[in-house]
């Protein structure tokens, strides 16, 4: 039951925006208090439940596998993966931090150099202007690159290497939570609660 209470939730906000991640244990606390309820999705009907009717729910709809459920002396429950709370409807303020796995994600995995995509262990970032030349490390100076492009770069400028980006950085437009929510193994089961624009993110490090 700990690992199972351990899964994660997504958490809309009363405007069925996605606000945050949490873990199930906190989830049933809320659902408790009467501040949210269990967001159901099953083709394209989506049913909301109260706490009590959930536990209902579960017990003629039994989940299939051991952790998509709780038990109790007296109920087997299954585990929310969506949550709608009652009373919040704002967005998080806070922007993407700047990280490698965010840098890997916005670039789609990609050498900007040579255009190769590949396994994120044989890549690395690149500052397009090294920070002998006065390169910050900002979102629109970090690169993805691979360990040959980055290698033959060395600490010159795109030009004086004679390469050229694929594409010009950019600070990504995602909501921090979504890059937490893309994170998880659920994402195709919370997808729909999402904006298409907000898509492909990563969980920060």
């Amino acid at each position: 039951m700990e690992i199972a209470l351990d899964q994660p939730v997504l958490v809309l906000n009363r405007l069925w925006q996605a606000v945050n991640v949490i873990g199930a244990r906190r989830a049933f606390a809320i659902l408790s208090r009467g501040h949210a309820q269990v967001v159901h999705h099953e083709e394209d009907n989506f049913q909301t439940f109260e706490l009590l009717d959930w536990i209902d729910f579960s017990a003629s709809n039994p989940p299939i596998k051991a952790l998509e459920a709780v038990h109790t002396p007296n109920h087997t429950i299954r585990l929310p993966r969506v949550i709608l709370l009652s009373f919040f409807d704002k967005l998080p303020t806070k922007e993407l931090t700047l990280t490698r796995n965010n840098v890997f994600e916005r670039d789609k995995d990609t050498c900007q150099y040579c255009s190769e995509r590949m396994p994120r262990e044989k890549l690395n970032l690149d500052h397009v202007i090294p920070r002998d030349f006065g390169g910050k490390t900002t979102w629109e100076n970090i690169v993805c690159s691979c360990i040959k492009c980055n290698t033959h770069k060395a600490n010159r400028l795109p030009h004086q290497a004679k390469m050229r980006l694929i594409r010009k950085p950019i600070k990504p437009k995602w909501r921090p939570v979504i890059s937490l929510v893309l994170a998880h193994q659920h994402r195709k089961i919370w997808k729909d609660f999402l904006d298409v624009a907000y898509w492909n993110v990563e969980l920060e490090e």
